[in-house]
């Protein structure tokens, strides 16, 4: 593979990323909105944590780009889904993020194929970033499908803002 091909397969699967980060800022957002309207705040704060390191992570992907000479998508690769209940909305991000995971792998694979390691080592840390992520939304939708109304019921109320420093989700639970 020629060096400027390489370079271009890196650009394109950090563009690919980013675009997915910005679809899942977009959703997470939504989200956190829905779920306070709905008084399910105990969820909505760690799910705008989550969208705020999405944020973190298209931008990291932004600058990446960037140093390799590319211009960074502005476009998120889907449409938000809206007007979801809170089961939908778990099972949804479960499957997000379980794709992202996927997507990853095969992004650090392109990298290290084209001798990227910086860019690849950025894709780990994203990754290990979105397994938090996912681990969090496993939870949720365990509890619900599991323990049904008396787990919705514990979680109905509390305070749908994170007001939190803009650390993210992972920041704040003090992991990688």
């Amino acid at each position: 593979m020629a060096k400027g091909d390489a370079k271009s397969k890196v650009i394109d699967v950090l563009n690919k990323a980013r675009a997915d980060e910005l679809a899942a800022i977009m959703q997470y957002m939504s989200q956190h909105y829905a779920l306070a309207d709905a008084d399910y705040g105990v969820v909505a704060a760690p799910v705008k944590l989550i969208a705020i390191d999405e944020m973190r992570h298209a931008e990291m992907l932004a600058e990446r780009i960037f140093e390799l000479g590319g211009v960074p998508v502005s476009e998120p690769s889907q449409k938000t889904k809206k007007s979801q209940s809170i089961d939908e909305a778990m099972d949804y991000d479960v499957n997000l993020e379980e794709k992202a995971i996927e997507d990853y792998n095969e992004f650090v694979q392109v990298c290290l194929e084209a001798k990227d390691s910086i860019s690849a080592k950025l894709m780990e840390v994203i990754m290990a970033e979105e397994q938090v992520h996912l681990n969090y939304f496993q939870n949720v939708d365990r509890h619900i499908r599991e323990l049904g109304p008396a787990y919705m019921a514990q979680i109905t109320g509390g305070a749908p803002d994170a007001a939190a420093p803009a650390k993210g989700f992972v920041a704040q639970q003090k992991q990688p």
